[in-house]
């Protein structure tokens, strides 16, 4: 990268979702195939990342959420594309499920899967992100929601 461009990671608000034992994951289709991933996308202008972890993972798994805690911030790079990912990954509460909702495109399913299904799963991570943040959720790290504020 040259002096005179600009870096600008990518912000991205995931949910890290688990419900009697298991863990909400979407099957995606990736510039790299079919990946396992937490409901995540990109923060849009004009909302929260706590509105941004609500609408991805409505849109991604027709289940709404609320979230409780902050899981962490984590940080990625693919080097293949120089694309360097921030992500806010936050824990939720299953709050309704929209079942007649279209899933995103590129979005194969939503699955409940356990740490052993998901580490054992034939279809690989998105990233290192994905297993880290249920290693921690199950370690019981918390931050509280207002550690990220919005003026």
């Amino acid at each position: 990268m040259s002096d005179t461009q600009t870096w600008l990671p990518h912000v991205v608000a995931a949910a890290v979702v688990q419900r009697d034992g298991k863990f909400l994951i979407v099957e995606e289709h990736t510039a790299d195939g079919l990946r396992l991933n937490q409901p995540a996308g990109h923060w849009e202008r004009g909302e929260t990342l706590l509105d941004a972890v609500r609408r991805e993972t409505l849109e991604e798994t027709a289940h709404r959420v609320e979230p409780t805690a902050l899981l962490g911030c984590y940080t990625t790079h693919y080097a293949r594309r120089d694309i360097t990912y921030l992500r806010f990954a936050y824990l939720c509460d299953v709050t309704g499920f929209e079942p007649g909702s279209q899933l995103d495109t590129g979005i194969v399913r939503a699955l409940w899967l356990s740490p052993a299904e998901l580490a054992a799963h034939p279809t690989p991570h998105r990233s290192p992100l994905v297993m880290r943040c249920v290693e921690d959720a199950l370690a019981g790290r918390r931050f509280p929601l207002d550690f990220v504020t919005h003026a």
